[in-house]
């Protein structure tokens, strides 16, 4: 996962903000304008750009300009990269919970037969 640690910085830290995680949320019903994505905040739409910006920047989204349009889609598989480095972590801390459950149970065990 070393190899992922710039990608995972980004990720997360377009992840961080609340306007982003809704707007991914909304783009998890299939793609949208920002118009459309715009429409619920209350922000001017060049503020409300940034966010889109550093979401495309992050790789979570990408938009594509159709005329007039410009439509954004979630990108799955960059959120693929966060939720393996996720799993990961649990994987990690819960073999560390279980060795540590083991380790009081035995250290009781050997209290109570005394």
């Amino acid at each position: 996962m070393a190899q992922y640690s710039e990608q995972l910085s980004g990720i997360f830290q377009a992840l961080a903000d609340p306007t982003r995680r809704a707007v991914l949320g909304r783009l998890g019903k299939g793609p949208a304008s920002i118009s459309d994505l715009a429409k619920p905040f209350d922000m001017t739409l060049p503020s409300f750009m940034k966010h889109i910006h550093c979401l495309e920047d992050s790789g979570l989204i990408q938009t594509r300009k159709e005329g007039r349009v410009r439509t954004c889609t979630i990108e799955k598989q960059r959120l693929a990269v966060a939720e393996e480095w996720l799993s990961a972590q649990r994987a990690l801390w819960e073999g560390r919970t279980d060795r540590l459950e083991q380790f009081v149970t035995t250290a009781r065990n050997k209290e109570n037969s005394k």
